[in-house]
């Protein structure tokens, strides 16, 4: 590859955090959630693709044992790349990423681009086969101003936004607050055993906290209270210049309040001035989820397909 190089597993959280931050990458590129993760006990790759001087792209892998002795390395949402990176170049690029991702080499190797499948460019795509669909998610850009996102709410969600506003008593403070991240992560772990879901581990939110000097850059949790009663809580994870809704809980008083419009808004407003430029509302699915996919349409956001995986 003319020009182009690979560096595997850089000690370079800085110039990472840069670029991802400078082409909005996804929370699963981010290089806290390759350190959390490694924490947890899962085996992380990285890689940085250059031209020269320059730096095209991130790609991060995370690594599981599919068998005895066969592995799948699987690039979530990524790489990120910078915007003019050619197709002729990128699609280089995915061969020399698993020709040389120091793994098992017995492995089945994965990415799951950060884009739409109309976007995509046939050209950087030769070569690889799609194996999986994209999820949907919702995005909101949170560069317009604040009047303006309340004007893009869908009318009902408004209106429940406005009761909930209205109610009385009902404090809604938004920060970065290691308490009220406890208290929302074992309610979460009540809600998934009752439900009996899988997602990330709790343990992750802790780890991924203590990858950053500063918490105030990797979350804050959005809390409805009424005296000494919480009736729901938010969190969302910063990544940068992106932030991505995590979890989230409400009691039966507080799903009647709409508390769960009001902590979503109040969390726009308070990553807004964060300096956060784009948030994920996370996956819709409007058929099993129905009620949970109607909230995130509701807030104006842009319903996103992804391409899906690619092997």
């Amino acid at each position: 590859m003319p020009g182009m190089n690979v560096t595997w597993n850089p000690d370079a959280p800085a110039e990472w955090a840069l670029f991802h931050r400078t082409h909005l990458g996804s929370l699963q590129q981010s290089w806290a959630y390759g350190q959390a993760l490694q924490q947890l006990g899962v085996e992380v790759h990285r890689a940085m693709l250059w031209e020269d001087k320059r730096l095209l792209g991130l790609a991060q892998f995370q690594c599981r044992r599919m068998a005895f002795y066969i592995g799948l390395a699987s690039c979530s949402r990524g790489p990120v790349w910078a915007a003019d990176t050619p197709a002729a170049v990128r699609q280089q690029a995915w061969r020399a990423l698993k020709r040389g991702i120091p793994t098992r080499p017995w492995r089945a190797t994965l990415f799951s681009p950060e884009q739409t499948l109309d976007s995509l460019e046939p050209q950087a795509m030769r070569g690889l086969q799609r194996v999986l669909t994209g999820f949907s998610t919702v995005m909101l850009d949170l560069t317009r101003p604040l009047d303006e996102l309340r004007a893009s709410l869908d009318g009902k969600w408004r209106n429940r936004l406005v009761r909930a506003e209205a109610a009385p008593g009902l404090q809604v403070p938004v920060r970065s607050s290691l308490k009220e991240v406890q208290w929302l992560l074992e309610r979460e772990n009540q809600q998934r055993q009752v439900r009996g879901f899988h997602a990330l581990p709790t343990d992750f939110v802790q780890a991924y906290i203590g990858c950053h000097a500063d918490r105030e850059q990797a979350f804050v949790v959005a809390s409805a209270q009424r005296g000494k009663e919480t009736l729901g809580s938010m969190l969302f994870l910063i990544h940068g210049a992106g932030a991505t809704y995590h979890i989230g809980w409400a009691n039966e008083e507080g799903r009647q309040l709409n508390v769960h419009n009001l902590l979503l808004w109040r969390a726009i407003a308070q990553l807004q001035a964060l300096g956060v430029r784009q948030l994920d509302l996370g996956g819709v699915n409007t058929r099993a989820l129905a009620g949970i996919s109607r909230f995130k349409l509701g807030t104006g956001g842009r319903l996103v397909t992804l391409a899906g995986t690619y092997f």
